[in-house]
């Protein structure tokens, strides 16, 4: 699903951005995504996964591609462009001023979710956590949160 032709959210929509732990985890406890809700991944989220696929097991990996194509069709993916780069920069520049460390993927896809005004759910809070402006949301889990 593109939201636009440049690859960003409509003005105004409203969705929450998904770290790659948060689809591993539904994954891994063979449950989907809320079907009414609007949810979206950085392309080096996609890359992420993509790796996982390749490797995994080569024996599951035609069926794991398949699931994760799966997902990724009902998901908006979110290219890094000029928007985002302007404010991983400064997240980069104001964590390194700070003397705070942030994984370089990490920053990618909390300066997407901010550039989007989108919330982030992950279930890395610890690293998520301290990069300023980034709203984190948890996602209840339908295997586990009942």
């Amino acid at each position: 699903m593109d939201p636009s032709p440049s690859g960003q959210a409509a003005e105004g929509s409203v969705g929450t951005l998904l770290d790659t732990s948060v689809l591993i985890d539904y994954e891994r406890a063979d449950t989907r995504l809320p079907d009414a809700e609007r949810f979206g991944i950085t392309a080096i989220t996609a890359s992420e996964l993509l790796h996982g696929v390749h490797r995994g097991d080569p024996r599951r990996r035609a069926e794991r591609q398949a699931a994760l194509d799966g997902v990724m069709e009902r998901l908006d993916v979110f290219a890094f462009d000029l928007n985002i780069a302007r404010v991983h920069a400064r997240l980069w520049a104001d964590l390194a001023e700070a003397g705070v460390s942030a994984g370089a993927h990490d920053l990618q896809i909390a300066a997407t979710a901010i550039s989007l005004g989108w919330p982030l759910a992950t279930l890395d809070e610890r690293a998520f956590g301290r990069i300023p402006g980034l709203r984190l949301r948890k996602l209840l889990h339908p295997a586990r949160d009942r």
